[in-house]
């Protein structure tokens, strides 16, 4: 599968127009065109949006055609393919003679805020400064105005991306950021304790940021702000698809594969039959293998990896093999992910990755007519794992991310994380370790220890309530009504503002004969969440049980 995700690095900065103006019924043709062929060729796709909800957009943007300028109808229609969420479906907005305009920097979300990571030599003033606004909205503002244009699969894809969004002058105009177009942008910034105010002059139409693997590097009129004395290990030899590291202090081999392709100047067999000879033959306990910049490319090349840890008798053990993932973590590398949750011993540490577990993946170019805009739009279903198990993405068992300060000064807690685990200071599956602490009776412990991991940032990526939600009503289905109402209870004690916590502990006293505690809960429910899914299923139950008594 090939992935095409570095379409985004130029589909909202490139060329929008054919080489004469068009007229709005030329552009209005375009739209009825897309639509069309979505709804014939690519029906498929609707699953998180609509029909209904596509259409009425498409007609919206049809009556606003008229008054709209060229940029805002090409973002219209980038917001139309992005509506389904798959970030392989994409509006390309090819080379044509009109450019989009590009900022002259990049901005990085850390754990502490949206940065300037790199900036032109001409602005070096505002290089490491926090951005609180564009044009004065807020940065949380402005990110929720650019997030209909980007085609994200969740809020880690949106996360790796949205800054190059946020760079577009004619994005920020067409998504109301800025009132009034112009190549002129002004940020308001913090730095050193300060807040001051930069205007930024876009780049001339053609030139871009260079932002290989999303981070500008230090090099000709490029500056980043990460201190050049050092460099961590997931930053080394980026000239090369992939790399391997021996951390003797460590007894731990670090590999970072950044893309799932040959490089030049080895394959990826001949690669990890090397890795793996120097892992026999050496003092190795441990390995590292850092994905979190690995955007995809060919999956049917991921078998390597796979039996050569499979293979290995020293790695593939719990403890022994921990697999860094990141937002960049997508497509064809999603697939060695799933693979890699499913035949081998993994411990993943990071952030989650920006890909659905089962996912649309390779695309078809589909131009439009009259403006020759390509719309890249996803064919292939890719399902590892069954559909129970599909999510929103691969969560890390060890939630780990990095603040502005740990870039800068070179440090890396998420590979720190990997050398330091230990099974003594982490629970790796915390659904089994609660299971087992309820089974033993041991109820205090349990409550303790559940208090203590929800509020552990570590384990935040771990749905606490959802799933000891699910095993409630295992008990609940397996005539355990009693078993099933204390844990219903145990939730609502961690988590006292979730209406479905109510609900949930409602339905185990209705089937535990009290329809009075049922009754007081459901209406509980109803009150917290009165227009939502939640409040319309406790108001049926309710109307359930008073039929029931009449």
């Amino acid at each position: 599968m090939q992935k095409l995700i570095l379409l985004l690095v130029s589909c909202f900065v490139l060329q929008t127009t054919a080489q004469s103006t068009l007229t709005a019924t030329q552009w209005q043709e375009d739209l009825k065109f897309l639509q069309e062929t979505v709804h014939k060729d690519y029906s498929f796709l609707f699953k998180k949006t609509t029909k209904e909800i596509f259409d009425a957009d498409v007609e919206k943007l049809h009556n606003d055609i008229p008054n709209l300028k060229e940029h805002e109808i090409v973002i219209g229609l980038a917001r139309l393919v992005s509506s389904f969420k798959y970030g392989h479906t994409v509006l390309g907005f090819r080379y044509q003679p009109h450019a989009f305009h590009q900022l002259p920097f990049n901005l990085y979300q850390f754990n502490d805020g949206v940065f300037i990571q790199g900036v032109h030599k001409d602005y070096q003033q505002s290089l490491g400064a926090k951005v609180t606004a564009i044009e004065g909205v807020s940065i949380e503002d402005a990110l929720k105005a650019i997030y209909p244009v980007v085609p994200a699969e969740n809020d880690q894809f949106f996360k790796a991306y949205a800054g190059l969004y946020l760079s577009s002058p004619e994005v920020l105009h067409a998504q109301g950021v800025i009132k009034e177009f112009s190549t002129n942008v002004e940020l308001t910034l913090e730095k050193n304790g300060k807040t001051f105010k930069q205007s930024f002059t876009a780049l001339p139409k053609g030139e871009r940021v260079p932002i290989p693997y999303s981070l500008v590097k230090q090099e000709g009129d490029w500056l980043d702000a990460r201190e050049q004395s050092d460099t961590p290990h997931y930053l080394k030899h980026l000239d090369k698809i992939y790399y391997f590291e021996y951390l003797p202090e460590n007894k731990t081999v670090y590999i970072r594969h950044s893309q799932i392709q040959d490089d030049p100047s080895e394959d990826i067999p001949t690669f990890y039959n090397r890795v793996f000879d120097f892992i026999e033959t050496n003092d190795v306990e441990r390995l590292v293998l850092d994905v979190r910049l690995n955007g995809g490319g060919n999956n049917y090349k991921n078998k390597p990896i796979i039996t050569e840890i499979i293979k290995s008798e020293k790695i593939n053990k719990v403890g022994n093999l921990f697999v860094i993932i990141g937002r960049r973590t997508f497509s064809a590398c999603q697939n060695l992910v799933n693979e890699l949750d499913n035949y081998t011993n993994a411990i993943f540490v990071g952030e989650p990755t920006s890909e659905n577990v089962n996912f649309y993946g390779d695309n078809n170019r589909v131009e439009l007519p009259n403006s020759k805009i390509p719309a890249f739009l996803s064919f292939a279903w890719w399902q590892d794992k069954p559909q129970w198990e599909g999510d929103d993405w691969t969560a890390p068992h060890i939630a780990v991310d990095m603040s502005f300060e740990d870039y800068k000064l070179n440090k890396d807690p998420v590979l720190d994380a990997s050398l330091s685990f230990s099974d003594d200071n982490y629970v790796l599956d915390p659904m089994e370790y609660m299971t087992n602490l309820f089974l033993a009776g041991k109820i205090e412990q349990l409550k303790t220890d559940i208090g203590k991991m929800i509020k552990d940032p570590k384990y935040r990526f771990f749905k606490f309530e959802s799933e000891i939600n699910n095993a409630g009503y295992q008990l609940l289905g397996s005539g355990q009504v009693q078993e099933a109402v204390f844990v219903f209870q145990m939730i609502t004690e961690f988590f006292p503002d979730s209406a479905n916590a109510w609900d949930s502990l409602a339905e185990g006293f209705l089937k535990a004969g009290n329809k009075e505690k049922a009754t007081e809960y459901y209406k509980k429910a109803i009150t917290m969440d009165p227009d939502g899914a939640t409040g319309k299923n406790a108001r049926e139950m309710l109307r359930k049980m008073t039929e029931g008594n009449n």
